[in-house]
């Protein structure tokens, strides 16, 4: 039993995830563009990504002739087997010829002649709508990129990312090096609070600092004492 498809045409979830499948098995599937495609509609192309439905609606990579471009589910339909007919341009409205009216004119011979009466003039023809262009394919642009310099527990750590793909992990960096990076902001407060940030941490450092040489003189003093016992 055939079951006839209706509703808008389009890749629907099964078709899209069949394409997806034949992608992770390394083929191109081919599918052919609808109406609402433009001027390219019946034309039949290869699928040769899919990209994230989240960040634009047109995430169906298509490579037709040299290009590869991106289109929505709706532009496209599951290619049918065998060669495709290409669709003929429909021909272009013909302007109906004008016909211009006939007059005649009755003289009576003992009355005087009636002025003529004006003929009726045809309604204009209707003007032919004219096709709406096509739509050209527009190019993805790239997803933004975001550089996250960040301040926890101590440590300083920068990170990248394009979109939702991360280019780099967070990785820690010198104090020197985020001071560097910091300078670049110029921004009001930023620099505030990392010179508080770092003023706590030098604080800290010494404080450190003043234990360990507290410590190293009670051990070098130890010390002595055993050297005179000895």
């Amino acid at each position: 039993m055939v079951v006839a498809r209706t509703g808008v045409r389009g890749l629907g979830t099964e078709e899209l995830q069949a394409i997806r499948d034949g992608l992770a098995a390394g083929r191109k599937p081919r599918v052919m563009f609808t109406e609402s495609a433009g001027q390219i509609a019946g034309q039949v192309g290869q699928v040769v990504a899919l990209t994230d439905p989240a960040e634009s609606d047109e995430w169906v990579v298509v490579k037709f002739g040299r290009d590869e471009l991106p289109f929505a589910p709706a532009d496209l339909e599951v290619a049918p087997k065998g060669p495709v007919k290409k669709v003929a341009a429909p021909p272009a409205p013909v302007e109906p010829e004008k016909v211009e009216p006939e007059f005649v004119l009755d003289s009576p011979p003992p009355a005087p002649p009636k002025a003529a009466e004006e003929p009726a003039v045809p309604a204009p023809a209707p003007a032919q709508r004219s096709k709406a262009p096509a739509r050209a394919a527009k190019p993805k642009p790239p997803s933004g990129l975001t550089v996250t310099l960040s301040y926890t527990d101590g440590e300083w750590t920068i990170a990248a990312n394009q979109g939702s793909k991360a280019l780099a992990k967070p990785y820690v960096v010198r104090p020197a090096e985020a001071m560097r990076m910091v300078a670049l902001v110029d921004v009001p407060g930023v620099q505030e609070a990392v010179e508080q940030i770092v003023s706590s941490e030098r604080a800290e450092a010494e404080q450190q600092a003043e234990r360990l040489r507290a410590e190293l003189a009670e051990i070098e003093a130890r010390l002595q004492e055993l050297n005179d016992a000895s």
